[in-house]
């Protein structure tokens, strides 16, 4: 029992410190957690962790969130896993949430205005790097760059992104395994159906809060980036709660904190209805990858070794990668008003390209350049 507890104990002191430390998004913390738990504790080896990253990409939800629920669950069991999980959410969800009650009282003054103006070209920037990086792996062949692609000009039209996501990991797994199918199954055509958004909600009750953010976070694969064209159709199209300046604003402070950018649901749930409104979303949205976990760890194995589960998942990536595009091109209207916002975005994503800069030093530079036409104007 008390080799337990002290399990427990260590389990919650690494992630504690790892989510208050984590800038940088997925990528960083993945390099952060290899740095803890295989160089520093040897919970597990490089091939196991390696394993383990397999694990978390195969379920929707923020892959270093559920990473960490992984590494709970090896250390210390189901109870690791629940640990782990809530000690690297709440550093980033504290955080965030006391952003969220300055901006609600702060967020129209001409200051804050003027570092949002810098701000919003690096989160473009940020967004299209994540997305050429991810896509040199996720785009193995013809088929991924043609769902890439349809994806991400059906979202533009407003085509349902749950619909997207299903229809490319279906298409790409007929595709790679189309030898395999029945000569009579092989005239199976891909089809799309759009479905229109519903009408605008009048007032958001918790209850509707937390289900629209519990479907987001059982359905977003690929990156917490995807999130932002889960987020734009549902927050800002369906039900109008806020805007796509705040929608921005909401992934500016999402990157520039520590931990999960999935953390960005705690400050749309604040803006929305509160302090509660902030606890149900974050609840809502970090719910399912608690589950998936518990879930998929036992067969993950045989997953990973089926044809056509693994195609299945390269067009999730795909799909995923179609959002990512389709979001960006949607919100290029309000990070761009003009020349000086097109080259701090420009400058960012050269600079992040080139020397693979943390993404929080970009945002705050892009907040000195509003500080500084704050100055001169």
């Amino acid at each position: 029992m008390a080799s337990e507890r002290h399990g427990l104990a260590e389990v919650a002191g690494v992630f504690l410190k790892l989510g208050a430390i984590g800038f940088g998004g997925p990528a960083a913390h993945i390099a952060l957690m290899r740095d803890e738990v295989v160089r520093r504790r040897r919970w597990v080896d490089d091939r196991q962790f390696l394993d383990l990253i397999g694990a978390a990409n195969l379920a929707p939800g923020p892959t270093s969130t559920e990473l960490a629920i992984h590494l709970g669950a090896r250390r210390a069991g189901w109870r690791g896993l629940m640990v782990a999980g809530v000690c690297f959410i709440v550093p980033a969800f504290l955080i965030v949430l006391a952003i969220a009650w300055l901006y609600e009282r702060h967020g129209t003054d001409p200051a804050v205005v003027d570092l949002r103006y810098g701000i919003l070209p690096i989160v473009i920037a940020v967004i299209t790097q994540a997305l050429w990086t991810l896509g040199r792996v996720a785009i193995k062949g013809v088929m991924p760059a043609v769902v890439v692609a349809g994806v991400a000009a059906l979202f533009v039209v407003d085509v349902n992104p749950l619909l997207l996501l299903v229809t490319g990991a279906l298409v790409v797994m007929l595709w790679e395994n189309r030898t395999r199918l029945q000569p009579w199954a092989g005239s199976i055509a891909p089809f799309l159906l759009a479905l229109g958004g519903a009408g605008a909600a009048v007032s958001a009750p918790l209850w509707r809060i937390f289900l629209v953010f519990l479907k987001i976070g059982s359905i977003t694969f690929g990156s917490g980036y995807v999130l932002v064209a889960f987020l734009e159709r549902d927050v800002v199209h369906t039900y109008g709660w806020l805007t796509n300046a705040q929608l921005l604003d909401a992934v500016a402070i999402g990157q520039v904190t520590p931990g999960p950018v999935f953390t960005t649901a705690t400050f749309v749930g604040y803006q929305v209805e509160g302090f509660a409104g902030a606890v149900v979303a974050t609840l809502g949205i970090f719910l399912p990858s608690f589950v998936f976990v518990a879930l998929l760890a036992p067969i993950v194995p045989r997953l990973r070794r089926s044809p056509w589960a693994g195609a299945a998942l390269d067009g999730l990536n795909a799909a995923s990668l179609g959002l990512m595009a389709g979001v960006t091109l949607v919100l290029l209207d309000d990070a761009f008003p003009d020349a000086l916002t097109i080259a701090v975005g420009v400058v960012a994503l050269l600079v992040l390209l080139r020397w693979r800069v943390n993404p929080a030093w970009l945002i705050g530079a892009g907040a000195v350049v509003g500080l500084a036409r704050l100055a001169l104007t």
